[in-house]
């Protein structure tokens, strides 16, 4: 073993300058990256010049020195064994690649691992991303110099994060055509800050400290249950099953006590391989995998980087695209392919943009299809992830999955909800001479079923008609009671001229219901600027007018609800509208929402939202009426909600 002159063919000059150009790429993203290592960066740049400077002297340089006979190489290879077996500090023989070729039980104790595991991975794979570009740029320098160098390290061990200066030797070994490097690692100490540290990251701190690592090992058992009780409790605590909410409280919690970094993909509601597996890949093409949430450290940096994140999604060949096409869980203690999560729009590497040194993904899947991943990612900050972790985040991923197929389900019966509701409303509002007419309908945010509220326009026997009622319940009865009602109006209309008279027909067709309905009827006699409005009230609230001068008053209150008593009297009233007048007929799911503290909208502040609203269009007023209600229940609704709009316009000068 003994030191050799430079050695640049052309061949060996091309690979010297490639090296050196992807050396700079890795410090320029050492720059960027979360509390980066400056000093450590700026002296591996300056190192990275004084390399170049010395390549640019020796170009054109001719080969020099001789290799010596097998003898003397099984020499070296003998002393060099000797030295790593005995030597009494972790040793680490890497090749010109950085590869480790070997190490030493002193090392592979400081790395909490075995020599098995560490051979043949990159050296700097075990060290934070802070130092991993400086480390790299010494230890090229130390290959083309031959001069010794010391770098401050963080070793990520098993359980902590190690500090570590180690020393940098070339050395050549005949029969190997490239020189190699010895890494020493000398006096080592355990992070002593008073950074928070979340989790499981606590306890191993304490016992690096010096606490009983039985008591460390409970701790890590208690914390991974106290996770997944925790995470039961978040999934569960919806009284409706919301998709986005579990999958945002999921990354949440994982992002919190698990892991620096946390993202979940997922596939559509029809996505997701199954069935069998045909070398391990599914016969059938994997759907989509779109990127959902990610959530990382809450400092400005991260932030930012959380937001550009969740537009890169998991392409073929990346870990969480890879997980969910198999259905098998990867884990990944120490990252050495950088590229492993993606790369982001600036090319940069997604482990490199977030210090991620250490990773694992699982399949998100129901027992029949995978329909996503959940992925996570550390700095090594608190140790690289193990097999517990990783079993921790399966199951997590198997209740995760539940949830959302749950959510799907009711999802999709929303939508047949939804339709059927469609069916019992008019698919667009007439057009009446001298009037202009809006509507607004908003659903539910509690149930699936179909709700009970209905209205219509429609033509009666001397004029127009308006009617808005709503029907006690929800679900299949109920819509069947809505249509009822909502037909016989129209039919009793076409006979009937009075609103009461109408409703009296009406309340005798649903005496054989099981359901009551309330609702408010307007008959429109249409004159030259001038509507006259008839009223019929069955206990519904009443009719509001705003005047063309912002005036408001309400009509009216009376009568009982159809369908409960033979003898049935409609509460009655008359109104006079003219130009610029607007009659507002609405449910009671207006004025009964109510706000966190469970105090209801009321009818005060409904008609504060027409006056403010008075100069609009009937349809900007509606408009109105709806953002004031969502931000006073938060978007919210108990109960749905239904409201007519009708306005005098001026005389046409057409």
């Amino acid at each position: 073993m003994h030191d050799q002159p430079d050695q640049l063919e052309p061949e060996s000059l091309l690979r010297e300058i490639s090296d050196l150009e992807g050396r700079i790429g890795e410090l320029r993203q050492a720059a960027g990256i979360p509390e980066p290592d400056l000093r450590a960066t700026l002296d591996a740049a300056l190192v990275e010049l004084e390399l170049a400077l010395t390549v640019l002297r020796t170009m054109g340089g001719e080969q020099t020195g001789e290799q010596g006979g097998s003898a003397a190489a099984e020499n070296e290879r003998r002393v060099l064994r000797t030295v790593f077996q005995d030597a009494p500090v972790p040793l680490f023989l890497l090749d010109r690649t950085t590869s480790v070729r070997r190490v030493n039980r002193q090392a592979a104790t400081l790395l909490g691992t075995s020599s098995g595991y560490v051979s043949g991975k990159q050296f700097t794979a075990f060290c934070d991303m802070a130092t991993r570009a400086a480390v790299r740029s010494q230890l090229a320098a130390v290959v083309r110099t031959g001069r010794r160098r010391r770098v401050n390290v963080r070793f990520l061990g098993r359980d902590h994060p190690v500090d570590a200066v180690v020393t940098l030797a070339r050395v050549w070994i005949r029969g190997e055509p490239d020189p190699m490097v010895v890494v020493a690692a000398g006096p080592t100490t355990t992070p002593t800050d008073d950074r928070p540290q979340k989790g499981v990251a606590k306890n191993q701190a304490r016992a690096a400290q010096g606490a009983p690592v039985d008591d460390e090992a409970v701790a890590t058992i208690v914390h991974r249950m106290d996770v997944l009780a925790t995470a039961s409790e978040l999934l569960l605590d919806e009284p409706v099953f919301n998709e986005t909410v579990a999958v945002r409280r999921c990354a949440r919690l994982l992002a919190a006590e698990l892991a620096d970094w946390a993202f979940i993909d997922l596939t559509g509601p029809n996505g997701g391989p199954g069935g069998q597996l045909q070398g391990g890949i599914h016969a059938a093409g994997a759907p989509e995998l779109r990127r959902q949430v990610v959530m990382g450290p809450e400092d400005e940096h991260s932030v930012e980087a959380a937001r550009m994140l969740e537009e890169v999604e998991p392409a073929q060949g990346t870990l969480p695209h890879t997980v969910f096409v198999t259905r098998q869980s990867a884990l990944r203690p120490h990252v050495e392919n950088l590229d492993v999560l993606g790369v982001c729009p600036d090319g940069h590497p997604v482990c490199g943009k977030i210090g991620a040194t250490s990773v694992l993904s699982v399949p998100i899947e129901d027992g029949d299809r995978a329909i996503g991943t959940i992925t996570l990612a550390a700095s090594g900050e608190y140790g690289p992830f193990d097999l517990m972790d990783l079993g921790v985040v399966q199951r997590l991923g198997r209740y995760l999955a539940l949830v959302i197929r749950a959510a799907r389900l009711y999802r999709r019966r929303a939508e047949v909800a939804d339709t059927l509701q469609a069916g019992l409303l008019p698919k667009s509002l007439p057009a009446i001479p001298g009037v202009s007419v809006a509507a607004r309908y908003l659903t539910s945010t509690h149930g699936s079923d179909v709700g009970g509220d209905f209205y219509d326009v429609f033509r009666t026997e001397n004029g127009w008609g308006l009617v808005l009622g709503d029907v006690c319940g929800k679900g299949e009865d109920a819509a069947a009671v809505t249509a009822t009602a909502r037909h016989c109006v129209r039919l009793a209309s076409r006979w009937k001229a009075s609103p009461g008279d109408v409703l009296g027909i009406v309340n005798e067709a649903l005496l054989d219901e099981d359901r009551f309905v309330t609702a408010v009827m307007a008959g429109l006699t249409l004159e030259t600027e001038r509507v006259l409005v008839s009223l019929g009230t069955a206990g519904h609230p009443p009719a509001i007018v705003v005047r063309a001068d912002g005036v408001i008053r309400s009509a009216s209150r009376g009568g009982v609800p159809l369908g409960l008593f033979e003898d049935f009297e409609a509460g009655l009233d008359t109104i006079d509208l003219t130009v610029g007048d607007t009659l507002i007929l609405h449910s009671d799911g207006v004025l009964e929402a109510c706000d966190m503290t469970r105090q209801e909208f009321g009818q005060e502040r409904l008609l504060e939202a027409l006056a403010g609203h008075a100069g609009d269009t009937p349809e900007g007023m509606l408009a109105g009426v709806e953002r004031a209600l969502l931000d006073f229940c938060d978007g919210d609704l108990r109960d749905d909600v239904s409201m007519l709009a009708l306005r005098v316009e001026p005389p046409s000068l057409g």
